[in-house]
């Protein structure tokens, strides 16, 4: 989904040519799955991270086209909006080095994003909503000039044969509806993407499991808790996202409509090829770019799969010797607070996987449980309660503290990680952001209690204390 198209409408036979391609490839890939065709290297590792170029009135500045071209970077790339851009760290194996490969090159990055933002006026912010961002600036003038993005937003609505997207997210006190006619609102959510390359024997393991880390990284990662100006959920991107593409395609055995953003509807049980088979039949194609390419490329396939945004999502990628392998993406958290915020986040993410991956979710906790667990920790944060292997309901801070902190050190230990680096950022950061239930959400509201709902004073202080790089938990108010 990254790369540009040469046009935004398409014709019928372009649609039926597309699918034609399409089928043609998953059929490869099939065999890919059945004769284990995948890279056998190591576990590698990945990462997006999506900001915000703000104004000097800490409004959202729609300039990322000058921006990009003061960067000149490709791993500096447009996102929908003009507001926003997206980082991209190169993959790196899951060894000793990544928690210091991590830190550096989002620094790196982030300093250069910064300098340039600077030179134009600007400043750069992670964050999960920007808060002083209104739904009147989320419109087609303020989509970014990339043709793809505006042709995903002319075949998302004529899929819904034109009818208006309507937002409509319920807090604990508060409500907000609002009708869009475009895209944009989707716009308004930015996140951090952690890619794990793993092995094809350990591939449906691993993205099983992401299902059921789902919600501990919902909880912990929460950031998001304002939206227009109401307090709405702890992350409240989540259910803004899921409502501002929403193209159902097909519903599921419970009888749920099942969206182009989506949980899912079960575990994989053999291999991840069940969810390609599904990207076949269950979503329209919406983007009916040609390729002249080998079916071997996947291009017509991995297009089709970069419109289908599950929150764990399945990728096939190539190697530089040109072999394929499995990723898992996992798309839950929030961008932001603060890079050693991320750092922290992305290796528990990745000793959690490790640490449950050799169970059976099935037999540990159900889909349905992993799915309600997931919405509650994005509605409450840190307060929310989950279900558990016992099947009775515990705090998702007890779960993350007595479980799978412990856990997660433990299986990056036993791979060579350094004990300093699994102390500062697993303990240091993380196990005290989570005892103290003060991550992002926690700190946005509790500056909200304080000063009342100034929200340029707020992206302000946001500003300031993740120029100082330090932990969430430790910013003032």
């Amino acid at each position: 989904m990254g790369s540009e198209i040469a046009k935004t409408e398409f014709s019928a036979e372009e649609f039926r040519q597309f699918q034609q391609n399409l089928r043609k490839e998953t059929r490869v890939l099939m065999d890919w799955f059945s004769s284990d065709a995948f890279e056998k290297r190591q576990m590698m590792c990945g990462i997006e991270l999506e900001g915000w170029l703000v104004d000097g009135d800490f409004n959202p500045a729609a300039r990322n086209d000058e921006f990009l071209a003061r960067v000149n970077s490709p791993l500096v790339v447009a996102e929908l909006s003009k507001y926003n851009f997206e980082l991209n760290v190169a993959p790196h194996p899951l060894n000793r080095q990544l928690p210091e490969f991590l830190r550096s090159e989002l620094q790196f990055l982030w300093n250069s994003c910064s300098r340039h933002a600077r030179e134009m006026g600007c400043q750069t912010l992670f964050t999960g909503i920007l808060p002083t961002v209104q739904d009147r600036m989320l419109t087609l003038e303020n989509m970014s000039s990339m043709q793809r993005f505006h042709a995903l937003n002319r075949e998302i609505l004529r899929s819904r044969s034109l009818h208006p997207l309507k937002i409509h997210i319920e807090g604990a006190n508060e409500r907000l509806e609002v009708v869009h006619h475009d895209v944009m609102a989707e716009a308004a959510t930015t996140s951090l993407q952690i890619h794990f390359q793993v092995p094809f024997s350990r591939a449906a393991a691993f993205y099983n499991v992401a299902h059921v880390l789902s919600a501990p990284m919902a909880a912990l990662s929460a950031n998001s808790p304002f939206l227009f100006g109401r307090e709405l959920w702890d992350e409240t991107r989540i259910p803004l996202f899921e409502q501002a593409v929403n193209t159902p395609s097909f519903v599921d055995p419970a009888g749920r409509p099942v969206s182009r953003v989506t949980f899912g509807h079960d575990y994989v049980r053999e291999s991840l090829r069940e969810v390609f088979l599904e990207n076949l039949d269950g979503f329209p194609v919406l983007l009916p770019v040609l390729f002249d390419n080998d079916p071997g490329m996947m291009h017509h396939l991995r297009l089709h799969n970069g419109t289908i945004w599950r929150w764990n999502r399945p990728l096939i990628g190539f190697g530089d010797d040109g072999r394929p392998h499995l990723r898992i993406e996992h798309r839950v958290p929030a961008a932001g607070p603060s890079i050693p915020d991320i750092v922290a986040n992305i290796l528990f993410f990745y000793g959690a996987m490790l640490h449950l991956q050799p169970e059976v979710p099935q037999s540990a906790i159900s889909f349905e449980q992993a799915r309600t667990n997931f919405y509650a920790a994005a509605r409450s944060g840190l307060d929310a309660m989950v279900t558990w292997r016992s099947g009775s309901a515990i705090p998702v801070e007890t779960l993350i503290m007595q479980h799978l902190i412990p856990g997660a050190i433990l299986a990056l230990a036993e791979i060579g990680f350094d004990s300093s680096d699994l102390r500062h950022y697993l303990v240091e950061v993380l196990a005290e952001r989570v005892a103290t239930r003060r991550n992002g959400a926690w700190w946005q509201k509790a500056f909200v209690a304080r000063h009342g709902r100034d929200f340029k004073a707020l992206t302000q202080a946001c500003l300031e204390n993740q120029s100082r790089n330090i932990p969430v938990h430790e910013w003032s108010l």
